[in-house]
């Protein structure tokens, strides 16, 4: 009986043991803690405005011409385009004849408008827009000077 005692003593022990050994192996300290980094955004590059659709045969008071085209993205990834606007150059003038009015922007009219509201892929010639268009105005004035001219659109994406 002696030994079963003994046996059960060294068992007792082993297990206090074990539990202190497992104790010990599973403590540890926790901590939280704070820090800083960074990341940089880019930037992108003016897309370029096209006019694809050919404007021919203005005269005074003929009828209005539509104004389409597309975009070139050189971007990394696409572009919000929310509308296009135009102008007649306000540099623009043509006069040949000194004996007559000058042909200026106020010999035309853009009207209407392009809504894009797409994002533009990357690319050229990608996208379009319409709606705009371009006439020449009938004004009370000789407008023989605008016989035969190149009319330069400014187009402004936005």
């Amino acid at each position: 009986m002696r030994k079963m005692r003994g046996t059960k003593r060294v068992a007792a022990i082993a297990a206090v043991l074990a539990l202190v050994v497992a104790g010990i192996a599973t403590a540890y300290w926790t901590q939280g803690g704070s820090g800083t980094g960074s990341a940089n955004t880019g930037t992108t590059t003016a897309i370029v405005v096209h006019q694809t659709s050919p404007v021919a045969g203005l005269y005074p008071g003929g009828p209005a011409v539509t104004l389409s085209g597309n975009f070139d993205n050189s971007n990394a990834g696409p572009v919000l385009v929310s509308a296009v606007t135009a102008v007649v150059d306000p540099a623009f003038t043509a006069q040949a004849d000194l004996t007559k009015p000058a042909c200026t922007p106020a010999d035309f009219v853009i009207a209407g408008a392009a809504p894009v509201g797409v994002q533009i892929p990357s690319g050229n010639a990608v996208g379009a827009w319409t709606g705009l268009t371009i006439q020449m105005q009938n004004s009370a004035s000789n407008q023989d000077n605008c016989k035969n001219v190149t009319v330069t659109i400014d187009y402004t994406a936005s």
